[in-house]
């Protein structure tokens, strides 16, 4: 059990660092922040396994719900920003010119 939390543990963690140092598109913060959302389910679902507490059992169901939300709404901006500036390059958006 120690050593599957150590892997989620340093999963999140590379995601983390990938969402830091990578953000030259926004495609690859998207797939970061998705890997970051993943492991906090996988995570959850093995404390909740482990602790046979049956009322917060939907808390992984949720989790992959609001990620799923997440999900289409990272698309959509992507979609869109792509549509009105022509890339995805997160040096070429300014928040002024919005």
């Amino acid at each position: 059990m120690t050593m599957l939390l150590l892997l989620l543990y340093t999963s999140f963690l590379l995601a983390l660092l990938g969402l830091s140092f990578h953000r030259t598109h926004l495609m690859l913060i998207l797939i970061c922040v998705e890997g970051m959302m993943l492991t906090l389910y996988l995570t959850t679902t093995t404390f909740i396994s482990s602790l046979n507490i049956p009322m917060i059992a939907i808390l992984p169901i949720l989790l992959l719900a609001m990620s799923a939300c997440e999900a289409s709404t990272g698309l959509a901006l992507l979609v869109a920003t792509s549509r009105t500036h022509g890339v995805d390059h997160m040096k070429s958006f300014s928040l002024l010119k919005c």
